[in-house]
């Protein structure tokens, strides 16, 4: 199953959770430093494995990057407690403490290392990278905003997501640079209110479990085993309706968040910002639908000898989580009654 109930794997997962809570609710600086190392040690062992060589060199790229990231985070605490004694922070400062938080998270300019270790990794290392490994490094970010520089990391992430993600063959590589591209929101989410980012993150994390339990039950990596593989019907109805969700097409319960982002986003006269946000959710549907129309239309490759199975109570779960992603956006419009 996703969890693999080992007790080795147990303890690493519950030190993982802790750090988080330990950077999160620390009342200093070096509290924080020493909460992402203690993640940062605790992620390793669970995505390392002997027997592949793909997660051996990921987890290697993934420590060798979230150190560079450590180390500078640790060399601008260092000079903000020497140079500045009280809560003042310098312009300088405060990019490179967002520099280093940003490289933590796998946001552009630092997104190089993303792709290419999620690339590695098994569908639930994957959700964990691309929801829990972003909860603390956010948080932390969230105290020295430097408003001019997050705004054009906002614009890189959302177009290099979205445009990163159109030539992908991998599902893994497409989820990622889909995750880039919601970091972008996560972020503008952010600048708004640690509310809105909170509920932003929820929904993420909703939608993504969603699409890494699909993919893992059936076993998914490249975009080819959607036609080759002899699916039933109706998952494949339910890849339309997450991927779609995932996009933030309306009716769908993926729209809800990133509707409030916009409409806070054009109360505050960001309407430059507010039409890139648009137009490149325009190319991520774009993509993700080309993806599931294809999947939905292509029969030829169909082999009558190969089947999957999958258990009822999966096929249940995955129903119950597409009718809610299906009929969430209306129940949620009961919310600004």
């Amino acid at each position: 199953m996703f969890f693999l109930f080992n007790s080795n794997k147990m303890f690493f997962y519950f030190m993982l959770f802790f750090s988080t809570l330990i950077s999160i609710s620390s009342n200093s600086w070096f509290g924080c430093w020493i909460g992402l190392e203690i993640n940062l040690l605790s992620f390793i062992p669970l995505i390392s494995n002997s027997n592949n060589l793909l997660t051996t060199e990921a987890s290697l790229k993934y420590f060798l990057t979230q150190s560079i990231a450590s180390i500078n985070f640790l060399f601008t605490i260092l000079i903000k407690m020497t140079l500045f004694k009280n809560f003042e922070m310098n312009n300088l400062i405060s990019i490179m403490m967002n520099s280093s938080m940003l490289m933590k998270m796998g946001s552009t300019p630092f997104h190089f290392w993303f792709p290419n270790i999620m690339e590695g990794l098994s569908w639930m290392n994957n959700f964990i990278l691309m929801t829990w490994q972003k909860i603390t490094p956010m948080i932390i970010l969230s105290y020295y905003l430097n408003n001019n520089f997050i705004i054009i990391i906002i614009i890189m992430n959302v177009m290099i997501g979205a445009i990163g993600g159109l030539n992908q063959t991998s599902l893994r590589k497409l989820m990622a640079f889909s995750s880039i591209n919601n970091l972008g929101w996560m972020l503008s989410s952010i600048m708004i209110s640690e509310t809105l980012w909170l509920f932003y993150m929820f929904m993420y994390s909703f939608m993504i479990s969603i699409m890494c339990f699909l993919f893992y039950m059936l076993n998914m990596y490249f975009i080819n085993q959607l036609f080759i593989n002899n699916m039933n019907f109706f998952i494949k109805i339910n890849l339309l309706i997450n991927f779609i969700s995932l996009g933030g097409l309306p009716p769908f319960i993926g729209f809800f968040p990133k509707w409030i982002i916009i409409n806070f986003l054009i109360n505050n006269n960001s309407y430059v910002m507010t039409f890139i946000f648009i137009m490149m959710s325009l190319i991520m549907l774009f993509f993700y639908i080309r993806i599931s129309y294809s999947a939905l239309m292509f029969n030829y490759l169909k082999m009558k000898w190969f089947k999957i199975f999958i258990k009822n109570n999966h096929f249940l779960l995955i129903n119950f989580f597409s009718f809610i992603s299906l009929f969430g956006m209306i129940l949620s419009t009961f919310f600004f009654y």
